[in-house]
């Protein structure tokens, strides 16, 4: 097993692992170390079964089932535990959620009390062009703020929005949200301290409908604002171009991602597990 990093503000690519064998505890414990570290790993030419997927995933933490889709029913029954991401439609319903156009930047369902935090995701069919993933490093944001940005927010909180998807759908039984200070979704500090390591970083979750709390809407706003176009400006993001096979797992707690749009005719489905979290964000 080799770790190479990406060279970037984070991501490293693991070789010599296949993740379809029987990946022994000393190589699990060391993909949890690399993967503590760089935020973002890379498998490639991975040939997995959901059984396989779900089963690998598990041995990085317990599972957390996803959210339900804006359509409001069951994702993947067969495998409750995954996520499909998918643009493709059959028999006049959609296989998965997101569709093709681009995600926005967030974190998967910071919305909880308790989110997931992290993801492994494979991918099962690609499009010919588009759909690459964006990872921003959201420790590196924070630690790179000013000392008076730092004192303004670190006992600040934020609303995260249970209403919508990354996609900016909006989900089953939601209304349109008039009024942010109104947001459903649980508060979370804006920054986060790491249990493990104590470091610091930005948590952010979901521009569209968040409310820092405590301020006035137009405060709240510009504040966001900053900190949004700080946390993803480049010097912080690295770019995934995905191959067929490619296994991805990333911290969910510390990294923010987007994806690009792609061709709708294309089709384009990845598979993703997520990992509990251990407790309310600290």
């Amino acid at each position: 097993m080799r770790v190479i990093p990406s060279g970037k503000s984070l991501g490293a690519e693991v070789t010599g692992v296949n993740l379809s064998e029987d990946v022994s505890d000393t190589v699990v414990s060391l993909i949890i170390e690399a993967w503590r570290s760089h935020l973002v790993l890379i498998f490639r030419d991975q040939s997995l079964t959901d059984d396989i997927l779900v089963s690998f995933s598990a041995r990085l933490g317990e599972l957390d089932p996803p959210a339900p889709n804006p359509y409001g029913r069951l994702i993947y029954p067969a495998y409750p535990e995954l996520n499909v991401i998918s643009n493709i439609v059959e028999n006049g319903k959609p296989v998965g959620n997101l569709g093709s156009g681009e995600a926005v930047w967030h974190a998967d369902m910071t919305y909880k009390e308790i989110p997931p935090k992290g993801a492994v995701l494979y991918a099962v069919e690609l499009p010919a062009v588009g759909g690459d993933t964006y990872f921003a490093n959201m420790q590196m944001a924070y630690s790179s703020l000013s000392a008076t940005d730092k004192k303004c927010i670190d006992n600040r909180r934020a609303i995260h929005d249970a209403s919508m998807n990354s996609a900016g759908m909006r989900r089953k039984d939601f209304d349109i949200i008039s009024d942010v200070r109104e947001t459903p979704g649980a508060s979370h500090p804006l920054v986060r301290i790491d249990p493990r390591t104590g470091r610091k970083s930005l948590f952010l979750g979901r521009r569209p409908n968040s409310y820092v709390l405590g301020l006035p809407v137009s405060e709240s706003e510009q504040l966001l604002d900053c900190l949004w176009a700080h946390a993803t400006q480049s010097a912080f993001v690295f770019r995934h171009n995905w191959s067929m096979g490619d296994v991805l797992i990333w911290d969910n707690l510390s990294v923010l991602h987007r994806r690009d749009e792609f061709d709708g005719s294309d089709r384009r489905r990845l598979h993703r597990a997520q990992l509990k979290g251990d407790g309310p964000i600290r």
